[in-house]
């Protein structure tokens, strides 16, 4: 049962004009929030099938909303009142409509467990328009969904609410009885009836603002009528906020809403969102609509940030920029969040995905094009680089599972859609995107754009348009390539063997599904249009040769290679595709790491894919450890950040053996060379990379004990603490982990008082996202039970559980049996949303012993999590995954590891 209720009681009252009347409009509340076989083998069940579900019939649509709401900030309700102007386009006599069962409504007969309701009227109703009225009240309710209330502290310490909205993906029929569907647009006139102290903002600009007549104390803010628009993109704000303003180049205002006293950390966004608007106008050639984009900083927000048409609502940590206590990470979040939620201006607000199916088209393109965006305003921040490890790989990870799914999913009831809420829906959209730009070429990519947003601009379109619009721009056959891409899960691994062949190489290449679990067996195995391109050492920079891969075997001519030179596939790690050399290629390619002339991000593509073929089974990992130690002189931050990335893996899978010492001195023997070289402090002429690379190093050797990284960390932790030198914003994170994962109680407790006392939310969540590093079973206690207090925001405690599973192998229990101890509490708190199943994946998918797979499954069966259903899937998957790669590796890596502590000379 869904706990949050959108209207406890609701009355309607019906006033027709024109024709004859028609039928009462279908209202839609519910549930649900934002923004995640081969298993019969593994002993798991499959996906369970999909829930019964069947779209509004189009017998009635609505052509416009108007809309009041008086929200009370004291005892968290709401008034509303609504006109809708609407449309009956063929005569009927029986109207569906959804509704969540604790709204009290007379003349509706509810189906309580599809949250439907009929409605029957004596006889016939004709085509026509008419208007429908309906007074209702609601609940200003705790879930961070709908309608709902943020609590926040004034400067002077007093804690108040706001009031703020969250409705994708079917959240709006929580804040006023709607047509709750991407499809059915309308325009909206809405009015709010606040304090008048309180700022009160919409999509659209204020045009009217006058006492309300039975109030002095409040008033009422009228704004200006909308575009065509779907209802989950609507939003509205009443609280307290400063704000920063600017007007970007093109004339639009732009403005970003701050919590009262902190409008100079708004400075940052608003800098980036005037610079984006216009880069977005110019790329898609057509012109923002709105005269208006506010960007807000909401303090309980579950996304990260959502962007409402006009009105973009973000995490406080997503927006806000301290120019003195920011780190450089934070900075380039806030500007790719940002440049996110701009283009879906465009790509989602002005032309609207047709159905939740399609959901890919917005968020795949926006986490695409916000990298485009970025590059374009820092192009110091060589973020097309960090795609690579942030997305690509990320979204390759998931898409191995055998319970991935396809970039497009079939969904139908609304409990299904944030399932889909994924690194699928989000990295694997933005990585085959990336690869279909780099086919295209940007000139064609950008005219198809344009054609397609203009056709459908106020509309909605599916997959299918976008690629005719990109095909005639092209005059390539892009619905036939890319359906192999979104329609199918998985992605290939290209074998490539090549042989020399006179003055020219040639080379071999085959294609079948990459597996997380070794080999596909399927019976007919899924192939795919995979565009690859091939370099060699003579220009590393440049593809020799762009080939179209379109059935499961092909040879290669590549003219003019020379013996001596290497050839790599894949360049710059754009195709979306796993690539397993020969013994002879691969070998030829490992210098290219050592003297750095393969470019960074094949480097990082090499390593990663050796890294990940290990994993699967399909060579061993101590081939692997061997080509990491080839990293000595890597100078690139997002290299070893992929790098420390796969290392950590690593440390956790043998945090379940007896050698994990083992695999820290060998990290620290990998960072140890590059942490010399930054030092602690930075040098003139460094930039944001080497702030970020000096950040990573630094962690990494003080979590693994390096002796001089450990003591200089408490050196300028005490200081810090004692206020005589205070820590850098980029060298608290890897400090406050180092003195923590070697402190005690004392270290845990000054952490907490850090804690208390930060004013700054990325301060506190700088914190709390490292204090599960800490040893001592009654400390991880402490901090779990620390998670749930009052001390953490909602969204955050998310991030101190996982921290603490992710922390040690003794965390990982403990978390887990908390978890499990407190489910109600959690599950209460985050149900129906994505962040349960980011709990659930972060606090188990550690394990690595078969009968957890077991222990996990039986627990969720007991304890059902419908919108978790496929992430818990994939975490057993990942169990047993991790059970047999111990099974395989882990004698041979204790081996190797013995060995090369032997051969190493002593000090």
């Amino acid at each position: 049962m869904w706990l949050a209720a959108a209207a406890p009681s609701l009355a309607r009252r019906l006033l027709f004009l024109g024709p004859p009347p028609p039928p009462l409009l279908l209202l839609l509340f519910s549930r649900s929030s934002r923004r995640r076989r081969r298993l019969h083998s593994l002993g798991l069940a499959a996906m369970p099938e999909k829930r019964p579900f069947e779209r509004l019939p189009a017998d009635v649509s609505p052509i416009n909303y108007s809309l009041c709401l008086k929200p009370d900030l004291l005892d968290f309700t709401f008034e509303g009142k609504l006109e809708a102007a609407a449309q009956v386009h063929q005569n009927c006599e029986v109207i569906f409509f959804f509704l969540i069962p604790e709204i009290h409504a007379t003349g509706f007969n509810y189906q309580n467990e599809d949250e439907k309701v009929t409605l029957s009227f004596p006889s016939t109703l004709q085509t026509g328009t008419g208007t429908l009225k309906i007074d209702f009240v609601g609940e200003l309710n705790d879930k961070m969904k709908g309608f709902y209330r943020s609590k926040y502290t004034t400067p002077s310490g007093e804690v108040r609410y706001a009031a703020v909205t969250q409705f994708e993906a079917t959240d709006a029929r929580r804040a006023f009885p709607c047509w709750d569907e991407p499809a059915i647009k309308a325009t909206f006139d809405i009015s709010l009836v606040v304090p008048k102290d309180r700022v009160a903002l919409s999509n659209m600009n204020v045009i009217d603002r006058k006492p309300y007549p039975d109030d002095e104390n409040l008033v009422e803010v009228k704004f200006a009528r909308t575009p065509v628009m779907s209802t989950y993109l609507v939003a509205f704000v009443v609280g307290e906020y400063d704000f920063v303003e600017t007007r970007s180049k093109d004339g639009v205002c732009v403005r970003v809403y701050t919590p009262v006293g902190k409008a100079e950390q708004g400075k940052f966004a608003l800098e980036v969102a005037a610079k984006t608007l216009p880069f977005y106008k110019d790329y898609f050639n057509v012109p923002y609509p709105l005269p208006k984009i506010d960007l807000i900083a909401i303090a309980d927000f579950a996304a990260g940030a959502m962007e409402n048409w006009g009105l973009v609502t973000y995490r406080e940590t997503a927006l806000l920029i301290d120019p003195k206590n920011s780190c450089s990470s934070s900075r380039q979040w806030v500007a790719l969040v940002v440049g996110h939620e701009l283009a879906h201006q465009w790509f989602g607000n002005l032309v609207t995905m047709e159905w939740w199916t399609h959901l890919w088209l917005n968020e795949g393109f926006a986490s695409w094009i916000e990298y485009l965006c970025v590059d374009h305003c820092f192009p110091e921040y060589d973020i097309w680089t960090q795609f690579v490890s942030a997305d690509y790989t990320r979204a390759q990870e998931l898409d191995a599972l055998d319970n991935s799914h396809p970039i497009e999913v079939s969904v139908g009831h609304p409990s299904e859609v944030d399932e889909i809420f994924d690194a699928i829906s989000y990295s694997k959209g933005a990585s085959v995107i990336r690869m279909l730009h780099d086919y295209i070429g940007d000139k064609d990519f950008k005219k198809g754009m344009n054609m397609y947003l203009t056709k459908f601009q106020q509309k909605n379109a599916a997959t299918e348009d976008l690629w005719e619009s990109l095909e005639n721009a092209s005059g390539k056959p892009i619905a036939a390539v890319m359906n192999t891409w979104t329609k199918q899960m998985g992605f290939p691994l290209i074998y490539v063997e090549a042989e020399q062949v006179e003055d020219d190489r040639l080379l071999r290449l085959s294609q079948k599904k990459f597996c997380a679990g070794g080999s596909y067996v399927g019976e007919d195995c899924p192939q795919w249009m995979v565009p690859i391109t091939i370099s060699t050492s003579e220009d590393p920079n440049q593809a020799k040769l762009k080939i179209l891969m379109d059935k499961p075997e092909m040879n290669v001519v590549l003219k003019n290679v020379k013996p001596d030179q290497w050839v790599k596939l894949n360049l710059g790690t754009v195709g979306f595709y796993r690539t397993q050399y020969s013994s002879a290629m691969l070998e030829s390619l490992l210098p290219g790491i050592r003297d750095l002339s393969l470019p960074p991000v094949d480097r990082l593509g090499l390593q990663n894919d050796l890294f990940s073929l290990a994993r699967a089974g399909i060579i061993s990992t101590v081939e692997v450890l061997k080509v990491m130690e080839a990293f000595v002189n890597e100078p690139n931050y997002t290299v070893w950040s992929d790098l420390s990335c796969n290392l950590g893996i690593l440390s956790t899978l043998l945090s379940h053996t007896d050698f994990y010492e083992e695999i820290q001195e060998f990290v620290k023997d990998v960072f140890s060379p590059i942490g010399e070289r930054l030092g602690w402090d930075p040098k003139p002429g460094e930039g944001h990379l080497d702030a970020l690379l000096r950040g990573l190093v630094l962690g990494k050797l003080g979590k693994a004990g390096h002796k001089a990284t450990l003591e200089e960390a408490r050196r300028r932790f005490k200081d810090h603490v004692e206020g005589k030198q205070i820590l850098s914003a980029d060298l608290r994170s890897p400090v406050y982990l180092t003195v923590l994962k070697h402190g005690d109680g004392t270290t845990l407790d000054i952490m907490l008082k850090l804690h208390k006392q930060a004013d700054m939310q990325e301060e506190k969540n700088r914190i709390e996202r490292v204090l599960g590093a800490t040893l001592l079973p009654d400390l991880i206690q402490k901090v779990l039970t620390f998670a749930l207090s009052e001390e953490v925001r909602p969204q955050d405690t998310v991030s101190v559980i996982g921290g603490v599973a992710g922390g040690s192998k003794h965390g990982r229990k403990a978390a887990w049996k908390f978890i499990k101890d407190n489910w109600e509490e959690l599950y209460n708190r985050y149900q129906g949303g994505f962040l349960i199943s980011r709990l659930i994946k972060l606090s188990v998918e550690g394990f690595a012993v078969d009968k957890m797979a077991g222990e996990v499954k039986a627990f969720f069966e007991s304890h059902p999590a419908p919108s978790a259903e496929r992430t818990i899937q994939q975490c057993c998957e990942n169990i047993l995954l991790n059970a047999a790669w111990l099974k395989r590796d882990a004698e041979s890596i204790h081996q190797y590891l013995l060995q090369r502590k032997a051969s190493l000379p002593t000090v």
